[in-house]
Parts: structure tokens; sequence; C-alpha cells
């Protein structure tokens, strides 16, 4: 797909992974509206250009909203990347269950939503594309983070069925599985980083060449091993 020209919705845009995906789709020409939740980093991207759309995807009133705001105008490619790491280890303590319906409902029922919702602007255009961006942990789990894990294999298993049934439309479904990058998300983290500047150029490459899957950086490593043991896979990821 040629970006440019292109009408691209992208979720959690305001920092990490989505603030350069916003960077470099607007460098190639593509018209980009982002969602984000801090007034502060939406007024940044605001004062980069950038139509901004305050939205909260942790519930279905912030995504009804966000459908709603966007009403009928065209769309060629909606990117979810909007996510929440939850806390949820017991080694720690008793997690907040809250907090974990929270996280549950943002990366994964918000994403169902909005393709749900968008899916008509989607079929109207030539050609456009659903982006969803999962994690390398939606191959094998982390201990440490179990509720992201599930969410984000459950929008891998959702990315690869919507393939599926869209394979005879001019809708692409394109997931892509970043590993560890150095964005808020991951302050403590001890593992190696990707930056996001490379991780989001990695995305953008995916959407232009039309591939199915961007499995990006050591997430490429990660496939290659569970292709051939599902079980040392598990093993290298759990003590994480």
């Amino acid at each position: 797909m040629e970006v440019s020209g292109k009408t691209i919705l992208l979720t959690g845009g305001t920092a990490g992974i989505g603030q350069e995906l916003a960077r470099q789709l607007k460098t190639k020409g593509a018209g980009v509206a982002l969602t984000g939740r801090n007034p502060e980093r939406i007024a940044a991207m605001e004062a980069e250009g950038f139509e901004t759309i305050a939205a909260d995807l942790s519930n279905p009133a912030g995504v009804d909203a966000l459908i709603a705001a966007w009403g009928e105008r065209e769309l060629d490619v909606l990117i979810n990347n909007a996510g929440q790491l939850v806390d949820h280890d017991f080694r720690k303590g008793s997690p907040d269950a809250d907090a974990a319906d929270d996280g549950i409902y943002a990366n994964l029922s918000a994403p169902i939503r909005l393709i749900t919702g968008l899916i008509g602007l989607l079929r109207a255009r030539p050609q456009s594309a659903i982006v969803n961006v999962t994690s390398g942990l939606a191959i094998a789990p982390a201990a440490r983070q179990p509720v992201y894990c599930a969410t984000k294999a459950g929008l891998r298993f959702y990315s690869l069925a919507l393939r599926e049934q869209l394979k005879e439309t001019n809708v692409r479904v394109i997931e892509a599985l970043p590993p560890v990058v150095d964005t808020q998300m991951n302050d403590g983290n001890p593992m190696k980083k990707m930056s996001p500047q490379e991780c989001a150029r990695q995305i953008v490459s995916a959407i232009e060449n039309d591939r199915d899957e961007a499995n990006i950086g050591m997430t490429r490593l990660l496939r290659r091993v569970e292709s051939i043991s599902p079980a040392i896979a598990k093993r290298l990821t759990l003590k994480f």
C-alpha cells in the first residue's frame, strides 16, 4: 500500500511506538489522526500539526465516543496500537482486579469494537488495512505480565481469524509483533530494548509492502524457535 494520501486513524499515538508511527506516516504523506488520554501529550502532538482525538479506550463508552467522533469520514487505515501494561503479579501481592479489567478492555475489547464500528468505512475504500499491534509475548508469555500476554495473544488470534474472513475483500489485516521496546511502558524492564523509531519503521514497512505479519526485532527469532519447539519458546520467555 502506498501510504501517501491515505487517511489513518492511529490509537495511542501520543507516546512510544504510536508517536513514532504518527511521525513517520506523516513524513510519508499520510493524513494521520491520533488518539491519546494525556492532555499534555495531546497538546504536544497538536503542536506538531497532528489531528488528535482525546479517547479513553479502557471502556465501551470511550470507544463508542471515538467512533462517533470519527463519523462518516473516509478511512483507509485503522491502526490499533493503544495498550495498557497491567501489574498482575501474585508474587508481589494481590493484584488490582479493576486494573486488570481496564487492561483487558483496552488491549483486546477496544480493538475489536473499533474494527466492528469502522469496518464499513474501510470496506468502502478501494484499498484499506487494519493493523493490530500485538507483541512477541502473544507467541510465548512472560510470567510477570499474564494479563498483557493473554490480551495480546487474544488479539493475535482475532487478527488471524479476521484475516481469513476478509481475504476476498479490499481490507488487508496486518499484525505487528514488537519485541521489548524502549518506551515508558517498559521502564524498569531489564531486557534489551529496541528503539521506538526502528520499531515504527518496520511496522510502516509492513504496511507499505502488504505483509500480513511483521515479526519485529527479536520477535523474529522467537517465531523461529516457536516454530521448532513451542516448549522451548515458552521457557525462554516465562522467566521474565
